[in-house]
């Protein structure tokens, strides 16, 4: 009788255990070396990224790493100006998202919350408050521009009643770092306030939102929002 089960059991962890766990085992190692989503809990970049946003990670974006490790096995790009990526911030470990500003070696300054970078001012265009209409929770009165830096182009927002740091530098970006800002440039923790981040911090691009749900009205979905691409 002992044996019989002994058998069953056998049979068991061949049959159903095993090829559950090599299953778990190829999806986290997929998710950490591969391709991965964020959930966005705030709205440090708004208009861009909304709270609810599910976006896709693409960790092979700039090199590969061994499962479950930091330990790069093969690089082949770096991050360009403009790319949103996410990455452990170098202040407490928490994995953020922001933008691209300041590449190695770049001078990157902020005079009254317009960008200059190398010497040269941003471009701005104004958008109307249409595009803040979508953003969740109430609403303080909020400006909305289109910055354009070295031919890329994204949407930004400022809120002049919050207190930020809209002036500082000029300051030199080491090699081997990043200088990272919120889209919502008002109300996002980011290089002004906690440094560069280093290469090895981070974790993959982002380009798309893969679902988002409304926080406003939980759980409803923002269908609208569904495979949007990012700016």
């Amino acid at each position: 009788m002992r044996r019989r089960h002994l058998v069953r059991l056998r049979a068991f962890i061949r049959d159903q255990v095993k090829p559950a766990v090599i299953l778990v085992v190829v999806l986290c190692s997929f998710r950490w070396a591969v391709a991965d989503w964020n959930i966005v809990p705030s709205g440090s970049m708004n208009p861009t990224i909304l709270e609810g946003d599910r976006i896709l990670v693409n960790k092979l974006a700039f090199g590969m790493h061994v499962p479950f490790t930091s330990w790069e096995v093969a690089h082949w790009s770096s991050p360009r100006r403009g790319d949103v990526i996410v990455f452990t911030s170098p202040a407490d470990g928490q994995r953020l998202v922001k933008r691209v500003t300041g590449l190695p070696g770049d001078t990157v300054a902020m005079v009254h919350n317009r960008l200059v970078i190398n010497g040269a001012g941003a471009e701005y265009e104004a958008l109307s408050v249409d595009a803040g209409a979508a953003l969740p929770g109430p609403q303080l009165p909020h400006e909305f521009a289109k910055e354009q830096i070295d031919g890329q182009r994204h949407p930004v927002m400022s809120t002049p009643a919050l207190p930020a740091r809209r002036d500082f530098g000029p300051i030199t970006v080491p090699v081997g770092q990043y200088f990272v800002l919120g889209d919502n440039r008002d109300n996002s923790a980011d290089s002004r306030y906690f440094g560069f981040v280093p290469q090895q911090n981070i974790v993959g691009r982002s380009s798309y939102v893969i679902y988002s749900l409304d926080v406003d009205h939980w759980p409803a979905p923002r269908w609208g929002r569904t495979a949007k691409k990012l700016p």
